[in-house]
């Protein structure tokens, strides 16, 4: 797994494959299928490693809402560091939510991707602390993420692409606070 992590790190899924996982981590090709039947097996516990680091670095698991305020600040947590990742841990970033499988196994399984449990549950929140109306949160999920997954898409593909951090990150926080606020119809 380790040696998966390395690898997916610096070039994304494509640099995954079961032997230069194996010669990395020192074992023979065969050793891997003990633990996995395949690359898209590996491919996808490392996925889901990532993506319990990305949800990690959100720094709101284990946080409670109690007031309007603090609810309104796991959400920005969330999709600043949604973002955060994206820019800092593209190679990640890409295993997270793209190559093959990605979206069949992060959004078609039970189990939803750490990062989306992250979302929710600080919209949730915003139920909780009355900030938020039961009827509005109902796939509320949805435009937010497409509001902070665009957004690291335009940085790291598309026309945002080679802007320096700070910079992104400034236009990151316009993006999670326009979001949060017509969310709440603010």
């Amino acid at each position: 797994m380790a040696a998966g992590l390395d690898l997916t790190r610096a070039g994304g899924p494509a640099a995954l494959t079961v032997r230069a996982a194996t010669r990395r981590a020192g074992v023979s090709p065969n050793a891997a299928y003990r633990h996995f039947a395949d690359r898209a097996a590996l491919l996808q516990a490392v996925r889901v490693a990532i993506q319990q680091r990305m949800a990690a670095g959100m720094g709101t698991m284990d946080q409670e809402a109690d007031t309007t305020e603090t609810a309104i600040a796991m959400l920005r947590a969330v999709g600043l560091g949604y973002i955060r990742f994206a820019l800092t841990e593209p190679g990640w970033f890409s295993v997270a939510f793209f190559g093959e499988g990605a979206a069949q196994r992060a959004f078609g399984d039970t189990a939803w991707p750490a990062p989306f449990v992250a979302l929710e549950t600080a919209l949730d929140a915003l139920v909780t602390t009355a900030s938020l109306a039961p009827a509005d949160r109902e796939g509320a999920e949805w435009p937010c993420f497409a509001a902070v997954h665009g957004f690291a898409e335009l940085a790291l593909r598309g026309p945002l692409r080679g802007k320096d951090t700070d910079s992104l990150m400034t236009l990151a926080e316009r993006t999670v606070d326009t979001t949060i606020a017509g969310l709440l119809g603010r």
